[in-house]
């Protein structure tokens, strides 16, 4: 095959413990899955309807790289979360079979232009360009099902200059990791190389030039970065 242009290279996530990289086919996350965000958030959980957004594969930052500051905001916020890595997909994906897709998990960040999204979500506009900008998701490496299994009762946690801001157990979750690939995949074919954001809990604060931070999940995988 010839192509027109130069093609860009595949957005990638080391594995931990070996040389191999996952290739990203897409990012998917979910809104409002831990009750206590919500309501920091002036929201209800819906439990019939799981609010999901995306942010496009090439936002990661990875090797716990410098995170610049976006342009076109003054309140970028964190928001922790656990990620899951699917190694196969589908439609219509049973709950009961939707862990037999996950290759890998791991701990990254939501980083929000929240200034834009209240702005878009007061005129009743989309919120795109508040999640889905440019090194939006830093992400840890990310580390096989074959060697974590499948967390539970993990800490998720979040320290910024040394000062813990957010923590729940991923247990907290109103939507299991089953489930949320089971409801995303009645929307979307999900396909190998698929990467979910499952939520962050309450706490959710803002970022500021210099500051460092250390997101966990707990006994499994560790990011750090600082915000240029």
């Amino acid at each position: 095959m010839t192509y027109a242009i130069a093609p860009h290279a595949q957005p990638c996530i080391p594995v931990a413990g070996t040389d191999l990289r996952f290739p990203l086919h897409r990012i998917y996350c979910i809104g409002r899955n831990y009750a206590e965000h919500a309501k920091e958030m002036g929201s209800e959980v819906e439990r019939t309807n799981p609010i999901f957004f995306s942010k496009p594969a090439d936002a990661i930052v990875i090797d716990n790289d410098d995170v610049p500051y976006p342009p076109a905001t003054s309140d970028l916020h964190h928001e922790v979360e656990m990620i899951v890595a699917l190694a196969d997909g589908g439609r219509d994906i049973p709950t009961e079979h939707a862990l037999d897709r996950v290759y890998a998990y791991g701990v990254g960040l939501d980083l929000t232009r929240r200034d834009l999204q209240l702005a878009a979500k007061n005129k009743g506009n989309p919120w795109d360009v508040a999640k889905g900008f440019d090194d939006s998701a830093p992400v840890s490496a990310l580390h096989r099902v074959n060697d974590i299994g499948h967390p539970a009762h993990r800490q998720l946690s979040l320290s910024v200059n040394g000062t813990l801001r957010q923590q729940a157990d991923i247990d907290d979750m109103i939507f299991s990791v089953a489930e949320i690939i089971h409801r995303l995949s009645k929307l979307y074919t999900l396909k190998s190389g698929d990467l979910i954001f499952t939520g962050t809990p309450a706490g959710v604060a803002a970022l500021a030039r210099g500051d460092r931070f250390h997101a966990e999940l707990a006994g499994i995988a560790n990011l750090e970065g600082r915000i240029i």
